[in-house]
C-alpha cells in the first residue's frame, strides 16, 4: 500500500508541518496548507488500502466542482500546483461533517430500518428505500480522527452543547443546502442523481465562513445514473450508482463493519474500484479521464520546489 504521496519532505523550513490524514498528506505554511490526496482509500473511518488514480481523480473532480460555487460561498482554494496537489487558505474548520441527503438511502435506511431517528429527524413512516425526501435533510455527524468512528449528531445536540451558534448553525445550514440545489441541478444536466453528500466548512480569523475539504466527489457524494432510477424504485432494487459503496459491500460481504483486522483486498477488487473512479470522473465531468499526476518521488518534487520559491 502505498503509505506517503509526499516522501522525504526533510529539512523542512522552520514552522512548516507535514502531517497524514486519512487519504490526505498535508504540509502547514502557517496562513496556508499545501494538501496532496493521495490514492488511499478509507471505508468505515479506516485507511484500508490504495486504489490507482483515485487521488487525483477527486482532486480534479473537487477543484472543478469548486470553481462553480463560488457565487454561493468563498472556497478555501488558492492555487491547483499539480493534477493531486492545491494550496488553500488555512481556517478553523468546524468539528462537523454537514451530510445533506435527498433520498432514504444508506446509513439513513439502515437506521431507518430499525426504527431509529437519523440525526435527531422522525422520519414518516411507509418510505421505501431510494424514495426521494419531500425536501433534503441535514443529518450532520462528528468529525473524528483516524481509526475513531464519525458519530450522527442532532441540531438540538450541536446547540445544546455549543458546537457551534445557532447564528453559525444556520449560516451553515443556509450555504449547505444552497450547494446541494447547486450540485443537484448540474448533475442532473450530466444525466445523474446527486443522492447525499457531505460538506464541510472553516471559519477564518475575521470570522468568514468558508468551504473545505472537498466537494461533490465520489468519496464525499453518493451519485445515481438517473436513467435506471425510475425502473430500479419500482422493482426494489439500488439503482445503478457512482460512489465507493462497491468497497463498502466488498467489505462487509467479509464480514468487515471496521472493528477487528481487515481482510486482505486482492489487486481485482483495487482495479475494480479504480475503474469505477474513471467511471465517474468521466460521467461527474463529461469528458474522458486521462491521467495528468506524476509519481510520488515527481510529486514530491512540486512540493519542494514550491517550498523553496516562497521561503
Amino acid at each position: 500500500m502505498e503509505e506517503n504521496c509526499l516522501q522525504q519532505l526533510e529539512g523542512l523550513p522552520a514552522g512548516v508541518k507535514l502531517f497524514r490524514g486519512k487519504v490526505r498528506d498535508i504540509v502547514d505554511l502557517g496562513d496556508r496548507l499545501l494538501i496532496t490526496t493521495t490514492d488511499r482509500i478509507s471505508a468505515f473511518d479506516r485507511v484500508l488500502t490504495t486504489i490507482p488514480h483515485k487521488g487525483e481523480i477527486l482532486n480534479r473532480i473537487s477543484c472543478s466542482w469548486f470553481s462553480k460555487v463560488t457565487d454561493l460561498v468563498p472556497t478555501h482554494i488558492l492555487e491547483e500546483l499539480s493534477p493531486r496537489t492545491v494550496v488553500v487558505r488555512k481556517t478553523r474548520v468546524l468539528p462537523l461533517e454537514v451530510v445533506v441527503r435527498g433520498y432514504l438511502t444508506g446509513s439513513a435506511y439502515r437506521s431507518y430500518q430499525e426504527g431509529k431517528p437519523v440525526s435527531g429527524i422522525h422520519l414518516p413512516k411507509g418510505m421505501r428505500k431510494n424514495e426521494p425526501f419531500p425536501q433534503p435533510l441535514i443529518t450532520p455527524s462528528t468529525k473524528e480522527g483516524v481509526g475513531i468512528h464519525d458519530e450522527p449528531i442532532s441540531e438540538a445536540e450541536i446547540l445544546e452543547k455549543k458546537i457551534l451558534s445557532p447564528s453559525l448553525w444556520e449560516q451553515v445550514k443556509e450555504k449547505a443546502f444552497a450547494l446541494f440545489k447547486r450540485g443537484t441541478e448540474i448533475a442532473r444536466k450530466r444525466g445523474l442523481i446527486l443522492v447525499d453528500t457531505k460538506y464541510e466548512f472553516g471559519l477564518s480569523e475575521e470570522g468568514t465562513l468558508y468551504l473545505v475539504d472537498e466537494l461533490h466527489t465520489p468519496d464525499s457524494s453518493r451519485f445515481w445514473y438517473a436513467s435506471s432510477y425510475e425502473e430500479s424504485l419500482a422493482k426494489g432494487i439500488d439503482p445503478r450508482q457512482l460512489d465507493k459503496e462497491y468497497f463498502r459491500a466488498w467489505l462487509l460481504s467479509r464480514g468487515f463493519q471496521g472493528n477487528g483486522p481487515a481482510p486482505p483486498i486482492p489487486d481485482e477488487v483495487r482495479l475494480a474500484v479504480s475503474r469505477r473512479y474513471i467511471e465517474a470522473f468521466e460521467a461527474i465531468e463529461g469528458t474522458i479521464f486521462r491521467p495528468l499526476a506524476e509519481n510520488p518521488e515527481a510529486e514530491t518534487q512540486i512540493v519542494l520546489s514550491y517550498l523553496e520559491k516562497i521561503r
